[in-house]
């Protein structure tokens, strides 16, 4: 566990940089220096590109984790196949998107219609986004997750921040805010380009007949049949934003978009220890270590889940304080329990562990495609049912609803195939904890002034569960880590 902890370590700090980086663009910035309208007009477009990213990736992002293993040399040309691939891909969903651009008018022409200028942009901001994806699964296999998290998590954020700063101060129009997010995209891919270059892993090889024999067909094969997988993640994380853009208006957009944020916080220590994870769990399988996949499943759901507890915890308590600095807060904070919702589903996610990774990576990873292709659906469908009745709470109900199914169904599979769970007792400490923490803080005292609440409420969440911690005897092998760390230091 060490090159996970210290790559996770590293991943979760930089991820944490761009969450400080992402609360003053999304709870401040953004809200100070856009209207509403264009707050939605700015989340539709980049949600609509990063929704083209998987049909033009095709796949090869997984593919290369999984292959990755099973090449001894010849790297390079592996990396230059799985661009080139890409960018088949993205030719094609070019051709679609252009083919179909009356049907894609006419979906926001009612409510929305002005996200229709600046469709143009979106394939823009999905190329450099699908070769950083491709860029990123390469560092991945090599263990090298940080550098790539600082360019997608703080580094972009950054460029945001100062593309809506320029319109603030009058230098540039909305126009031209819009056109510079593909210069934001753009940049923030060629910093891993660089990176893997400095490192000496990029390389152009176009020797593909030096692929051991049947590579190639099976790496296709296996990236095909996982792109649908991935395309209906990434719809399963975007399509909300843009129904709620297509279906109520962008300012409910705007304001679900900022809600979502806020939950958002909770899952990304899973994000970062994910990330990590996925090539040792293809290394596992590769050479057919089930035991140790079930270790790392267990280990990996109890830490995720006693840090994202205490991250709901902090956030749920302060959640008014929170919509306090946002400016126009009476807009706003009509998303107050989208928070809540969205929060609660991404703990069942945070709870339930790598069962999507374990999948992807196992012999049964078509399973994994029809499931998330399924949720997919079912989400769309849970959303033009329940959007009408309750608006944008109606799309996190569906949102959250649907990942305790999914994950459910997931769960009782590998424990039937593979025999694998990721619960135990901790689980229902940690829970118990979680609980108790919550129920404590209806008692806390209340104070005028929000920064004061916030001290006083963070440091009773914080002392409730590192105290309760110590009395249920649980992170002990984090606490003894710190503990090293400290005095080593």
């Amino acid at each position: 566990m060490s090159k996970i902890a210290y790559q996770s370590i590293q991943t979760t700090i930089f991820s944490y940089i761009g969450v400080v980086l992402g609360y003053i663009n999304v709870l401040w910035l953004f809200p100070y220096a856009l209207t509403s309208t264009e707050l939605g007009i700015f989340r539709t477009i980049q949600d609509l590109g990063i929704l083209l990213v998987p049909f033009a990736q095709l796949g090869v992002g997984h593919g290369i984790t999984r292959y990755f293993p099973k090449l001894e040399s010849n790297q390079a040309a592996l990396l230059t196949y799985s661009l080139g691939f890409s960018l088949l891909g993205l030719g094609l969903v070019s051709l679609i998107f252009f083919g179909g651009k009356s049907q894609i008018v006419s979906l926001f022409a009612t409510n929305s219609p002005q996200v229709i200028d600046f469709l143009g942009i979106v394939l823009l901001v999905a190329l450099f986004s699908v070769w950083s994806s491709v860029l990123d699964a390469f560092a991945r296999s090599y263990v090298k997750v940080g550098v790539p998290t600082f360019f997608r998590e703080v580094f972009l954020r950054l460029l945001t921040s100062m593309l809506v700063s320029c319109y603030l101060l009058s230098w540039i129009t909305f126009d031209q805010v819009m056109q510079g997010l593909v210069l934001v995209y753009g940049l923030s891919f060629l910093g891993v380009w660089v990176y893997l270059i400095w490192l000496g892993v990029f390389k152009f090889n176009f020797s593909w007949t030096s692929f051991p024999q049947g590579f190639t067909r099976s790496f296709l094969q296996y990236s095909l049949v996982t792109f649908l997988a991935t395309a209906a993640s990434t719809l399963i994380m975007k399509i909300d934003s843009v129904m709620i853009s297509a279906m109520v208006s962008l300012e409910a957009n705007a304001i679900y978009s900022i809600a979502f944020y806020m939950a958002l916080v909770i899952e990304l220590p899973r994000r970062a220890i994910s990330q990590v994870a996925m090539p040792l769990i293809a290394s596992h399988f590769a050479n057919d270590q089930v035991k140790e996949i079930n270790v790392l499943y267990k280990e990996l759901s109890n830490r995720q889940l006693y840090v994202c507890l205490l991250l709901f915890a902090l956030v749920w308590t302060n959640i008014d304080q929170i919509y306090s600095f946002v400016p126009n807060p009476e807009i706003y904070q009509a998303g107050k329990w989208v928070v809540l919702v969205i929060a609660l589903g991404k703990l069942v996610d945070v709870a339930f562990s790598v069962n999507s990774e374990i999948l992807v990576f196992s012999s049964y990873y078509r399973f994994n495609l029809i499931m998330t292709v399924g949720m997919s659906l079912l989400l769309i469908a849970t959303n033009y049912w329940l959007i009408p009745i309750y608006d944008i709470e109606g799309a996190a109900i569906g949102s959250a609803a649907v990942m305790l199914a999914f994950n459910a169904v997931k769960y009782s599979f590998l424990k039937a195939r593979l025999r694998l769970d990721p619960f135990s007792r901790e689980t229902i400490k940690i829970l118990a904890l979680g609980i108790l923490t919550m129920a404590a803080l209806a008692f806390r005292p209340s104070f005028e002034f929000p920064i004061l609440n916030i001290v006083v409420s963070s440091v009773i969440v914080v002392g409730l569960f590192v105290g309760g911690s110590f009395l249920l005897g649980l992170g002990k092998e984090e606490w003894k880590w710190i503990k090293n760390k400290i005095i080593r230091a």
